[in-house]
């Protein structure tokens, strides 16, 4: 195995209930299948929305899924890499947010 994460174990995520808890994975699963349906949102925005945020929390088994997806949903690679730079900036500007924290911790120490 060259890395941690093996696009090979990708497949195996649908059978997780066979090591245990079965009904939870169940549960999850048909969740999962419920959530990613035609909605007020279509199949296609939800496979773009799983994608950004796929690059959002760094999971390489969800930007391998999701990438596949949408592109079978008739994404483009401009929009699909739309979607990771709003993911980027969102994640950016969660950081930056905080910094009113720390301003207002230093204003306070500073008088």
């Amino acid at each position: 195995m060259s890395s941690y994460y093996n696009s090979e174990d990708l497949p195996k995520f649908g059978k997780i209930g066979e090591f245990g808890a079965k009904d939870l994975a169940k549960d999850f699963f048909k969740y999962y299948g419920e959530t990613f349906k035609d909605g007020a949102l279509t199949e296609r925005e939800k496979s773009l929305i799983a994608l950004a945020v796929a690059h959002s929390m760094q999971c390489p088994y969800c930007i391998d899924a999701y990438t596949t997806d949408t592109i079978q949903k008739g994404c483009t690679e401009d929009e699909m890499m739309e979607a990771v730079h709003v993911a980027a900036a969102l994640a950016a500007g969660v950081k930056l947010v905080h910094s009113v924290q720390m301003i207002n911790k230093a204003k306070e120490v500073t008088m």
